[in-house]
């Protein structure tokens, strides 16, 4: 059987690899990138090596000749990138791909404020239609990206944030590439969607916590929290997106704690303050 994955230099993508290495005949794994030079240190270890363009088919038809199962890891062109993982979709199943493997988000409904949900809700429709096997990873937020807004909000003294009272079951990336590890390797359903998700569903006040004792939580609305992340030197297309994962968290669509990644490990998934120093 052999073992495709998509975007492999990537922060999720590498730790994918790492694991995947051990838990298979490297000869049997099959990493692109549009960056090859960066997985040298993978072809070491025996896998196979491609490069991988979704805006050229020519290089999707190469990638995925021979793979028996894809993990297509979405691309962070958050907007702009359906058309190519449509085309990869497509060029998976020209390849004879049996199955493939996508790393989405909680909930992809329309009313889910986040705005990263168009893209995953239309990549899911499109692996639904393509006749192969497929299984949605609907990750949780990553709990390694939430470490800068508490090292900020300890020295700061306060935690500014549009969430309100709602919640989300933060996710560390290691785990994430377990499951997805499992998924690859036949510990999932076919046809399935899993809420991948951390242990607990935190609160701002829990992140205040882990801040420090004396931390305060400020909550503002979706329009200051976007001005203050652009005053504080973000782009304006990244505000809008960590703003909409708040309203997104507000309104619950992130809250849910599922045993996805125990099912798919074996492990208990790891808390979010395990990533403090």
């Amino acid at each position: 059987m052999s073992i495709g994955v998509t975007g492999a230099s990537g922060l999720l993508g590498r730790r994918v690899a790492a694991r995947l290495l051990d838990a298979v005949d490297p000869a049997e794994v099959v990493l692109t990138s549009r960056s090859v030079d960066s997985l040298s240190e993978f072809a070491a270890r025996g896998a196979r090596i491609r490069r991988i363009d979704f805006t050229e088919p020519a290089t999707l038809a190469d990638a995925f000749a021979d793979v028996d199962r894809l993990l297509l890891v979405s691309t962070d062109s958050v907007g702009d990138r359906v058309a190519g993982h449509l085309a990869a979709i497509a060029a998976a199943a020209a390849a004879g791909v049996e199955l493939v493997v996508y790393t989405s988000v909680p909930e992809p409904v329309d009313v889910n404020p986040a705005l990263v949900v168009p893209d995953h809700r239309a990549t899911e429709d499109a692996l639904r239609a393509s006749g192969m096997k497929w299984i949605s990873l609907r990750n949780n937020l990553y709990a390694d990206i939430q470490l800068p807004t508490i090292e900020h909000a300890a020295a700061s003294g306060k935690f500014v944030t549009n969430v309100g009272d709602g919640r989300a079951a933060y996710v560390t990336r290691d785990d994430c590439a377990a499951a997805a590890v499992g998924a690859l390797t036949g510990l999932a359903a076919d046809d399935t969607a899993y809420d991948v998700t951390g242990p607990e569903a935190l609160s701002a006040h829990d992140l205040a916590r882990l801040a420090g004792p004396a931390v305060e939580v400020v909550d503002v609305d979706d329009t200051t929290y976007e001005s203050g992340l652009v005053t504080a030197g973000l782009p304006r297309g990244v505000a809008q997106l960590l703003t909409s994962f708040g309203a997104s968290i507000r309104e619950g669509y992130l809250s849910a704690v599922t045993p996805a990644v125990e099912h798919l490990t074996g492990a208990k998934p790891a808390p979010l303050s395990s990533l403090l120093p």
